[in-house]
């Protein structure tokens, strides 16, 4: 059963608090820095502990001068109490140091010896002791009209004439006057502590921030074109100076992909340029040929063309997917599965492909993604390949666990070991490759390294006795760390 909702009342004055805070005066006098919230937090923690400290200080200065001025006395009325005790009041010395005055009454009321100024008064208290013992009592006004408190000792006894109580007060003017001496000690003190604390944490920690203040105004001037500058890194190795260092990798990768961006839109024109002027050239002969004859061979040469153009685009569009890092949809695949069906599909290969794939190597990942790998690396064999197209998939362990690898060999002319990086560049394409027989636009190599490093993977040329060699490796799904390792003989196809 549900509980019953509290009344809305009851939280009225919760809300109208919350909103004198948000829009009320306090909102304008609450600090908005954090230099200024600093201080203030830093004030407010002092001032509540030296409040606490002040008063635990005046406690126990009391208690221990309170203590003191008691046990005297104690003393004193239990000596007196011990002569009336006797019968020998008569013979009563003079009080201790520090002790005012002693008064002796019986159990009628009546004053049997005082000592010193009190000769000739009234009892201090109306008496009817029951049983002897002790008790203390203070008085904001003494007996004697002092203005200081006075702290009085009632011992009663038990006498041979009946009971008497024995009265003996101290003054605690010294109790009164150190009190007030620590007192105004700490009201002096207090406000000049407080003011260095502010002083010494609005310094400290302009100070602290000035770094800070620094790398925001610095950011602050940084445009889309100014993506070379950098933030300045205080020499303090703490977390503002890790902030800056923080601040400039970013910036050097931003730097990296604007760089990146403006060379890609820049290869992109050019690539798609050549095509369209290409295809609009042949349209403009076409229209200016009157020979249906000729027709075909024009409307071929276009298709071609545009064929180009919608695989270009189609490239382009997957680059921005990688790029934009969109999420892929993944699970757990045969990967040889996957490298067998994007090899049997292919119509038309120039040269054979060989396939030589081991059994059950699992990974995780998108099939249309690792097929689109496959693709790309056996095209890019099949366009400088002489005669064969080998594909290999095996596995091999690792101190990380066991790892998948993918090799696509061909015995065509081979990547010089200067270049074999730089063939992985978006639009780059060797001298040999670029011929418009060989098509492609320096895309493909791109598309596969993005692909695989999205999948967690790595793509990189490898030695090779001729020819290229392209090696894929990719983690192995856990628990799925079967297929052939290192050294083993996978099927051949």
């Amino acid at each position: 059963m549900a509980e019953p909702a509290l009344p809305r009342r009851r939280f009225r004055h919760l809300d109208g608090l919350r909103g004198l805070i948000q829009r009320g005066p306090l909102r304008r006098l609450w600090p908005t820095t954090v230099r200024a919230r600093a201080t203030v937090g830093a004030v407010a923690v002092v001032a509540a502990a030296l409040a606490l400290a002040s008063f635990a200080l005046l406690g126990l200065l009391e208690a221990n001068l309170l203590r003191n001025a008691e046990r005297d006395a104690a003393r004193q009325a239990e000596t007196v109490a011990r002569l009336a005790a006797s019968g020998d009041l008569e013979t009563m010395r003079p009080t201790l140091h520090g002790v005012e005055f002693v008064q002796v009454v019986n159990a009628r009321g009546r004053v049997l010896r005082a000592y010193p100024n009190l000769a000739g008064d009234f009892p201090l208290a109306p008496v009817k002791p029951l049983r002897p013992g002790k008790e203390s009592h203070t008085w904001q006004t003494g007996p004697l009209g002092g203005e200081h408190r006075q702290r009085v000792v009632q011992v009663t006894t038990e006498t041979p004439q009946g009971m008497v109580t024995v009265f003996v007060g101290t003054s605690l003017r010294d109790v009164d006057a150190a009190d007030d001496t620590t007192a105004a000690a700490l009201a002096v003190g207090g406000p000049l502590l407080l003011a260095t604390v502010a002083f010494v944490t609005w310094r400290v920690t302009g100070r602290a921030l000035a770094p800070v203040e620094a790398i925001r105004a610095e950011v602050a001037g940084i445009s889309d074109r100014d993506l070379h500058r950098r933030v300045p890194v205080p020499p303090t190795h703490d977390e503002v100076a890790r902030l800056a260092q923080t601040m400039n990798t970013t910036l050097d990768r931003l730097e990296s992909a604007g760089i990146r961006q403006r060379r890609f839109i820049a290869d992109a024109s050019h690539e798609l340029r050549s095509p369209i002027t290409v295809l609009r050239t042949q349209l403009e002969v076409a229209l200016a040929v009157r020979d249906p004859e000729l027709w075909p061979e024009l409307i071929s040469g276009a298709l071609q063309d545009i064929e180009r153009l919608q695989q270009l685009s189609s490239d382009l569009l997957l680059l921005a997917r990688i790029d934009a890092a969109q999420p892929m949809a993944s699970a757990r695949l045969d990967l040889g599965a996957v490298v067998r069906d994007a090899v049997e599909a292919r119509l038309g290969d120039r040269v054979p492909v060989r396939t030589e794939l081991a059994a059950g190597i699992r990974v995780e990942g998108s099939e249309l993604w690792l097929a689109r790998v496959v693709t790309n690396l056996v095209d890019n064999a099949q366009r400088f390949a002489a005669r064969r197209v080998d594909v290999v998939l095996r596995t091999t362990g690792g101190p990380y666990g066991r790892t998948a690898v993918l090799e696509v060999t061909d015995d065509g002319p081979g990547i010089p070991p200067g270049v074999r990086e730089r063939v992985f560049e978006r639009f780059t394409r060797l001298d040999d490759a670029r011929s418009r027989d060989h098509g492609g636009a320096g895309l493909g190599l791109a598309i596969a390294r993005d692909l695989t490093a999205h999948h967690g993977g790595t793509l990189t040329a490898g030695d090779s006795p001729r020819g290229a060699r392209l090696v894929v490796r990719l983690p192995v799904a856990n628990g799925a760390g079967g297929g052939a390792a290192e050294g083993d003989q996978p099927s051949r196809a």
